[in-house]
C-alpha cells in the first residue's frame, strides 16, 4: 500500500454509514479502503475530468437558423405553441 500523507475526516449521514459498515463486512475490507476507492473510481470518471455538457457543444451555440427571428424573446410561445401541435 503507497504512504498515506494526508488525512481527511467526513461526517456521513446514518444510511450512508450503514451502507458503508456492511459493504465492508461483506467485503473483508476496511471501510477507508471503500472510501478511497470510491474516491479514485469518483474522481477519474470521465464527467469529472471532461469538459462541461455547455462547452462540449459551444461550436454548435448560435450555429443552427431556427427561422424564427424572435426565438428567443417568446420561447415560451414557441413551445407552447409546439406541445399543442403534438410535436
Amino acid at each position: 500500500m503507497q504512504g498515506m500523507d494526508s488525512q481527511l475526516t467526513v461526517r456521513l449521514p446514518s444510511d450512508l454509514s450503514g451502507a458503508l459498515e456492511r459493504a465492508s463486512r461483506q467485503s473483508g475490507r476496511k471501510a477507508s479502503e471503500i472510501v478511497r476507492a470510491a474516491l479514485r473510481d469518483y474522481l477519474s470518471a470521465p464527467s469529472a475530468v471532461g469538459p462541461r455538457p455547455a462547452e462540449r457543444v459551444r461550436g454548435l451555440v448560435g450555429s443552427l437558423d431556427s427561422g424564427l427571428p424572435d426565438l428567443a424573446e417568446q420561447h415560451r410561445k414557441y413551445i407552447v405553441e409546439s406541445l399543442a401541435r403534438g410535436k
